[in-house]
């Protein structure tokens, strides 16, 4: 397996509200995909359907309230990459102005690395502008991961 893919930004937006777009159903769709199915609990689901169909598929891990966000991730049909495959990390720190979110995917065979590391470098500065309570268009595959 391949190092992990970090991705780090500044989100001028409190903790909490960070941490509620990434354990609610309906505020994640609003920033990565067109749907999602989050049951925000250690074994709970978390599913997440893109604009082409592709669908995420793993489970929590670890939820700390605010701080931490835990859960196994993969693509259903798809054969490097299974649901549960491989694990995403979000931590959350609170700093002045806001909090400093630095997500983390492991164990993502080396040639997903470059596809992974270019839809997260997409969605993290979505997520930074809804929880900033901007607007974003709905969402479309990057163009680098399109057919």
């Amino acid at each position: 397996m391949s190092p992990p893919i970090v991705v780090s930004r500044h989100i001028s937006a409190p903790p909490s509200a960070v941490y509620s777009y990434l354990t609610e159903s309906t505020r994640w769709a609003r920033w990565q995909g067109i749907d999602a199915s989050i049951e925000p609990r250690p074994g709970g689901e978390f599913v997440m359907t893109m604009p082409d169909g592709a669908t995420a598929r793993g489970e929590f891990v670890e939820l700390v309230p605010d701080r931490r966000v835990v859960f196994t991730w993969g693509w259903v049909d798809h054969p490097s990459v299974p649901p549960g495959s491989s694990t995403v990390e979000v931590q959350i720190v609170e700093e002045v102005g806001g909090s400093l979110v630095t997500l983390t995917h492991r164990d993502l065979p080396d040639d997903e690395i470059s596809v992974h590391a270019s839809g997260w470098n997409h969605y993290l500065p979505r997520l930074a502008a809804v929880a900033e309570g901007r607007e974003v268009p709905l969402d479309a595959v990057p163009p680098d991961q399109g057919d």
